[in-house]
């Protein structure tokens, strides 16, 4: 089988996504490329190059592409998957933007999600915000899915590892859209989907001012900040923060969640975590069903008592 991995990245340096989706797309067993879509990244080729056991990545570099609109990147992806038996990406963002419209380019139908490879066409996803699991079996020429990363162990790279580069030369303008700005949420602390420590918060920090304490207390045990869907709405967080079947899907060793009911749409993004603490005044909260260790009480009185606790311990050490 030949394998199309579409990399997703800023033009300077490749997603950890890409790794946890290249270890899913060395379940069939077979020849691996690389597609890598953008403009001026020279950097991010150099990284890709290390990626085991990737044999060749294809290269379209463009002004066309600086931005990866779907627009005109789906055209490009659809007319090169036609030599492959598997295109996939990462279930993010990136991956849920472009693969569909690609999909509906090839006529193929296109696999959400997936946590599980069980053979060539038979794959798991999730559904009903991940209460039941539905087992898929495609009988497409071309297999399109987006792999949901936690599900996946990251893939190893080899800095003397050795690979074709192929330059492509097609290049499809963009009459449909057109790029105007980005707002990005620059952060010191560790990413949201590859963090080990999460701390989350909900609606009931009632304000943006309030819920800048739990940001403190994040940097002070050196977590990933999230929010429930409720908290972002309202606007205490950014969107990238939020946590859910609409939002980002974790798996940390440690979910810390503080005021947060545990509505079942963000229980979807969660529930992977290997120990999850709940914080809520509600001892009724069905989040306590699912918690490891659950503390009933006013978030506002114990949010600061932990964070007293833990300057002690530092000034201790």
């Amino acid at each position: 089988m030949k394998i199309l991995l579409l990399l997703e990245h800023d033009n300077n340096d490749l997603k950890s996504s890409n790794f946890h989706t290249l270890s899913a797309s060395q379940q069939w067993g077979g020849e691996i490329d690389a597609l890598l879509i953008g403009y001026r990244c020279d950097a991010v080729l150099e990284k890709a190059k290390k990626l085991l056991p990737v044999q060749r990545i294809r290269v379209a570099d463009a002004p066309a592409y600086e931005h990866q609109l779907a627009e005109n990147t789906a055209p490009l992806i659809a007319e090169i998957a036609k030599k492959y038996d598997v295109v996939l990406t990462a279930a993010t963002t990136f991956g849920k933007n472009i693969l569909p419209r690609v999909a509906a380019l090839l006529n193929v139908a296109m696999i959400s999600d997936v946590i599980k490879i069980v053979s060539a066409d038979v794959f798991i996803r999730p559904i009903f915000a991940g209460n039941a699991l539905a087992t898929i079996k495609s009988h497409d020429k071309i297999k399109l899915l987006t792999v949901r990363t936690t599900a996946f162990p990251s893939a190893q790279s080899d800095e003397n590892h050795t690979v074709i580069v192929e330059t492509l030369t097609t290049l499809i303008p963009n009459d449909l859209s057109e790029f105007v700005d980005q707002t990005l949420t620059l952060s010191t602390r560790p990413d949201l989907a590859d963090a080990r420590v999460v701390v989350s918060g909900g609606r009931a920090f009632k304000s943006a001012d309030n819920f800048k304490q739990l940001e403190r207390f994040a940097d002070t045990i050196g977590a990933a900040v999230g929010a429930s869907r409720a908290a972002v709405d309202a606007g205490f967080a950014p969107n990238d923060y939020q946590v859910g079947q609409t939002g980002k899907v974790v798996a940390p060793e440690l979910y810390m969640a503080f005021g947060i009911s545990g509505a079942i749409q963000h229980v979807a993004g969660m529930k992977d975590s290997k120990v999850i603490v709940a914080i809520n005044n509600d001892p009724e909260a069905p989040i306590f069903q699912m918690a490891d260790y659950g503390l009933v009480g006013d978030l506002f009185k114990i949010l600061p008592e932990l964070q007293d606790e833990l300057s002690k311990d530092a000034k201790c050490d």
